[in-house]
């Protein structure tokens, strides 16, 4: 029986071996924060999501919602349309998710002129 398979074990993301190590990193990823984020303000299609997440690539961010789909944080539905459409929403967990993660991100927006004279001491030695 797999880890995954056996519901009954604890999840210790400080552990190697844990899954929910592997979870928190594809959330927290460069770009996998970044579009949790975004599909907090709506639905989603891929280009406007794109544009909305300024500097990704096409690649990567498909590699991003398609880890995030599988982890159970985004929802992609085909709309019927000629041609076929994809829309991308967040999962209850996927809200759950991104709304703690736009708290951090309001929290480092926030105190960035903090950092950035942190940055500056840091660099003055």
């Amino acid at each position: 029986m797999s880890e995954v398979d056996d519901a009954s074990l604890a999840a210790d993301v400080f552990e190697r071996h844990c899954s929910s190590r592997e979870a928190l990193q594809h959330a927290t990823s460069r770009w996998g924060i970044l579009a949790l984020a975004a599909l907090t303000e709506g639905d989603y299609r891929f280009n406007a999501l794109r544009r909305r997440i300024d500097g990704v690539s096409e690649r990567m961010l498909s590699q991003t919602l398609q880890t995030l789909e599988r982890d159970g944080m985004v929802i992609r539905t085909v709309l019927e349309a000629i041609p076929p459409k994809v829309e991308y929403s967040l999962s209850p967990l996927g809200r759950e998710v991104a709304e703690r993660l736009t708290g951090l991100i309001e929290l480092v927006e926030s105190t960035l002129p903090v950092v950035i004279d942190a940055r500056k001491r840091y660099d003055a030695h």
